[in-house]
């Protein structure tokens, strides 16, 4: 897992946008805003840190930017927590 990965998700406001994304499969900038109490350039700056740890995904359409989960990090995340345990329980026995 690379830093900015930890840097990511090290911030209760990206977990946040996460869990929405999660939730909501594809929202715009603008909807995720809703559920915050942030400026619209902090949240900008937040999508920026999740698209550079390759955690959400964005498509722009017409005037608007919508924003999805990149599943296939978070699939690679989960093997590597595996990886983890697996080594752990390893080491143990």
């Amino acid at each position: 897992m690379s830093d900015a990965f930890f840097k990511a998700i090290a911030d209760a406001n990206r977990r946040k946008i996460l869990s929405l994304l999660k939730k909501e499969g594809v929202m715009t900038a603008g909807k995720i805003a809703e559920h915050f109490e942030i400026s619209k350039p902090a949240l900008s700056e937040h999508l920026k840190i999740l698209r550079n740890a390759d955690l959400i995904c964005s498509i722009k359409k017409k005037q608007f930017v919508h924003y999805s989960l990149n599943t296939t990090i978070l699939e690679d995340v989960l093997g590597w927590f595996k990886e983890i345990t697996a080594r752990n329980e390893e080491k143990t026995k």
